[in-house]
């Protein structure tokens, strides 16, 4: 008896399998049902409970391949309608938005395909969907998935004091050079570094979100200095400690004082940054290294800095990078640095273009510069910061892009000299702004000016230097003259 239940139970689920492959299922089930012993009535039940279980899985399953497949062809459809700005000219395919909605939601792949339907879709969507721009959940999508390692070198994510907005601050020259003024002036004070910069400045340089000096020397204790070159300034490399003090986050070395002692000097000095993990650009142990850009990614966007020097433009000291040698990136000729600044826009939220350029001690920016300036804007730069004459310069917007042209000496001279500090903001909702934070060098120490009288003297004089039409606002914003 046994042996027939299973035999019949096992005729039940032969059976049904033929049943769920027929269109009559009901009928032919009721007949089987009609013509089974009655001993087997409880195998039956047990048959009905498993072709229910069964039908309701497989639905499941239909359904979940189906949304799946529904899935997919959104993923499709927005590749599809997307432009190449639209993606950030990245290389997406579906394991991207599948993993853009593991992260954030259906209703954030429905939001892109609709956008993406429209003619001209527009790419901040991203960043108001997921609080990241579309060049942002690219790095952390490779970051994750190990796809495109390269894209996450020369990259530093930063957690910024605000939500609200991040800042970047750049100041003009600082000379550490054995036996300059300035060392010298250091060494013999009690203090040290400390007597030579006031206590609120050094505040609010480590308040910034992002700090960029210029490194007006070289970190060796190789080479010999160039001959017939007037001023040459070598520093230890002990001496890149201080860069702490003022809390900074990254280095030009795109100047005309960087390559004083030659070319292994100049390799010194990239080797005791990296040592420090201090990250530069500008100049590198070949052309594709002095043109590599680095990035900070904050609250949520991606800033991008790249910089070169005009400077030497009759002379030639300060070697450029070739495909061996190494140097700095020059622009006196405008189109590499160009390249340079349009490669680095495809992929960034914003590029900040650092050149060092202009005639020494004229206050007065020349055209040059400006068309300089011009070449820099169209190619992408969303704010232009100049240095090298060793005194202030005024603004301009070229292209609505604002243009500080020197921020001068910072720490540089013994002599009495007014300074400053260039501040790019970037709001949450994606303002960028230019403002100048002023200072006064005086006694081989550099302050932070906090007299009103004072700041409207020095916003007085960078009015009256700058391009007609632009003018700072009581707080030294850049704005356009109303």
């Amino acid at each position: 008896m046994r042996l027939k239940y299973m035999v019949q139970t096992g005729l039940c689920l032969v059976f049904l399998s033929v049943c769920l492959c027929g269109c009559d299922r009901n009928d032919k089930w009721e007949e089987f049902i009609t013509a089974l012993d009655a001993e087997s009535t409880e195998y039956v039940k047990d048959a009905r409970e498993l072709l229910a279980e069964n039908t309701e899985a497989a639905i499941l399953q239909s359904a979940a391949v189906l949304e799946a497949e529904e899935r997919e062809e959104a993923y499709r459809e927005i590749l599809e309608n997307c432009t190449r700005e639209f993606i950030g000219h990245h290389v997406p395919d579906e394991t991207f938005f599948a993993w853009v909605e593991a992260e954030y939601g259906a209703a954030c792949i429905d939001r892109l395909l609709e956008e993406t339907r429209l003619a001209r879709p527009d790419q901040n969507i991203w960043y108001e969907l997921t609080g990241n721009s579309i060049h942002v959940l690219w790095l952390m999508y490779c970051e994750k998935t190990g796809f495109q390692q390269y894209q996450l070198e020369n990259v530093a994510w930063k957690e910024c004091a605000s939500e609200e907005r991040a800042t970047f601050a750049f100041t003009g020259d600082i000379n550490f050079a054995e036996g300059y003024v300035t060392t010298k002036h250091m060494d013999a004070s009690s203090n040290g570094i400390y007597d030579c910069f006031s206590e609120d400045l050094l505040e609010l340089m480590n308040r910034m979100d992002v700090m960029m000096l210029n490194n007006e020397f070289t970190y060796s204790e190789r080479g010999e200095a160039l001959k017939g070159k007037a001023y040459t300034f070598r520093a230890s490399p002990t001496r890149a400690d201080l860069l702490e003090v003022f809390g900074t986050d990254i280095v030009s070395l795109a100047n005309n004082h960087v390559y004083d002692y030659g070319p292994d000097a100049l390799l010194d000095t990239i080797a005791t940054l990296d040592e420090r993990s201090i990250p530069h650009v500008g100049a590198g142990a070949n052309i594709k290294e002095a043109e590599k850009p680095f990035s900070f990614i904050c609250n949520g966007r991606k800033i991008t800095i790249v910089a070169a020097t005009q400077i030497e433009r009759s002379l030639n000291y300060t070697k450029e990078a070739t495909e061996d040698d190494p140097g700095v990136l020059k622009t006196l000729n405008p189109d590499r640095f160009v390249n340079v600044i349009r490669r680095a826009k495809k992929n960034s939220d914003y590029v900040i273009a650092v050149v060092h350029w202009g005639t020494e001690g004229d206050s007065n920016y020349g055209k040059d510069q400006y068309d300089l300036a011009q070449a820099f804007a169209s190619a992408g730069a969303d704010a232009i910061i100049g240095g090298h004459t060793h005194c202030l310069q005024g603004f301009d917007m070229v292209e609505d892009v604002p243009v500080i042209y020197s921020l001068g000496n910072f720490w540089f001279s013994k002599n009495t000299q007014d300074t400053g500090i260039a501040q790019v903001t970037i709001e949450a909702d994606g303002e960028l702004t230019l403002g100048f934070i002023p200072c006064i060098q005086k006694d081989v120490r550099t302050s932070l000016v906090t007299e009103e009288a004072e700041k409207e003297r020095i916003f007085d004089f960078m009015r009256s230097h700058s391009a007609p039409g632009v003018t700072l606002d009581e707080m030294g914003i850049l704005k356009r003259e109303e």
